[in-house]
């Protein structure tokens, strides 16, 4: 077997990676390059995007734009296979985005032909055997995957972390469906951003469900696809006592969560309390208004004109929270700063957020239960800081784009 990245070596968004066994070819993501971040512009590769496709499929870890967002562009008969509730989810996000953005007019027609897996499923595609490993992170329904061929095996993580609220069953996963591995393709997203140990989601849930008994009017700011986090402040504005306020679009995501059976069913994370969340739009019905006059509330937003209006029009001094990379309003990040998104919180708001990535030390526990013979970093801008970081107890090999490896 031999592992290529085609691109991703030294940089977060647009990864992608290619197993090649027996003249078969497996690639994993294909997903659009980051904003402000280093652009390597259109691949060309073999079996992938032109060429012999008989032999080829290719792996969505998940539904982030930077691992997926890139697929309309691929030929119409590459199979393309994808966790079948983040599937659902995508679907949702680019119906809803579809008006706006031609790319999501297509990426919506291209689902429907795409192939869906559930976790631990083995899927067989030429010499290829692949489990789907569902992780944590903040994209619901995320996977890193189990590749073996040829004898040899290999664990592609993904985007991961290990101090999210589905984090605890990890070792138990992983020694059940995984074991050891020769080799791991390990995502390195923190390893130059963050020092220390970045703080747990649930450790985050109850900084909000504080700040929610204190404040009458909360404004959230928060990506409507970070599925942990929606439902942590939903339980927390519970727990507060606060209704909880969203739009159509963000209630039918977590429906579907709630609706779809997966193996966090039965997690009361997943699972509504005394009352729904409650959809709202520009004009609240009698019975919410007096309700929200009583009770206050907390209001999941989105940086945009319709948003604006009903903050407005809601009571109470509102207290704004920003729950996303901080990058985003910092002007110093060039095309990643969201001028909207920092005009909607002005210069008053807590910043309450964890990272969706493993940090240092989550990393190194991954890789101690799977004890590889090599680590090859991908998804960083720093692939020299992570050898640093973990050539202490494992042989890091650091491949330059289009570089490759043979087992």
């Amino acid at each position: 077997m031999k592992i290529k990245v085609h691109r991703g070596s030294h940089q977060i968004g647009g990864c992608v990676t290619e197993y090649e066994h027996d003249g078969w070819r497996l690639f994993v993501d294909y997903g659009e390059e980051l904003p402000g971040g280093p652009k390597t512009g259109a691949l060309e590769v073999e079996g992938l995007t032109h060429g012999d496709l008989s032999k080829s499929a290719l792996l969505i870890t998940h539904y982030h734009g930077d691992h997926i967002g890139s697929v309309v562009d691929l030929p119409k008969d590459l199979p393309i296979y994808m966790g079948d509730l983040g599937m659902k989810i995508q679907k949702i996000l680019s119906t809803r985005l579809s008006s706006k953005k031609e790319q999501h007019i297509k990426l919506k027609n291209r689902l429907e032909f795409f192939h869906t897996f559930k976790p631990y499923d083995v899927l067989n595609i030429g010499p290829f055997f692949v489990t789907p490993i569902n992780i944590d992170h903040s994209a619901f329904d995320a996977y890193a995957f189990k590749i073996e061929a040829g004898g040899k095996s290999v664990y592609h993580t993904g985007d991961f972390r290990t101090h999210g609220f589905r984090s605890g069953k990890l070792p138990e996963l992983m020694k059940k469906y995984v074991g050891t591995v020769d080799y791991v393709v390990s995502e390195g997203t923190n390893v130059a951003r963050i020092t220390g140990k970045v703080e747990k989601e649930s450790e985050l849930q109850q900084r909000f469900i504080a700040s929610f008994k204190k404040k009458f009017a909360n404004v959230v700011y928060l990506s409507s696809t970070n599925i942990d986090r929606l439902f942590g402040l939903y339980h927390a504005a519970l727990k507060a006592g606060r209704p909880f306020l969203v739009d159509n679009y963000q209630k039918e995501v977590m429906d579907t969560i709630i609706n779809e059976p997966n193996i966090w069913s039965k997690s009361t994370l997943y699972q509504y309390g005394t009352y729904q969340p409650y959809a709202v739009d520009n004009n609240l019905n009698p019975k919410l208004e007096n309700l929200i006059n009583d009770k206050g509330f907390v209001l999941i937003a989105r940086d945009n004109y319709k948003f604006k209006k009903l903050i407005d029009k809601l009571p109470g001094k509102k207290k704004k929270y920003l729950s996303m990379w901080k990058g985003y309003v910092d002007v110093s990040n060039g095309d990643n700063y969201n001028s909207s998104l920092a005009e909607a919180l002005g210069e008053d708001y807590e910043y309450m957020h964890t990272s969706g990535h493993s940090d240092v030390n989550g990393t190194r526990t991954v890789f101690s239960l799977l004890q590889p013979k090599t680590i090859i970093p991908i998804h960083t801008n720093d692939p020299e800081e992570f050898k640093r970081q973990f050539s202490d107890n494992w042989s890091v090999r650091v491949l330059n784009d289009g570089e490759s490896l043979g087992c």
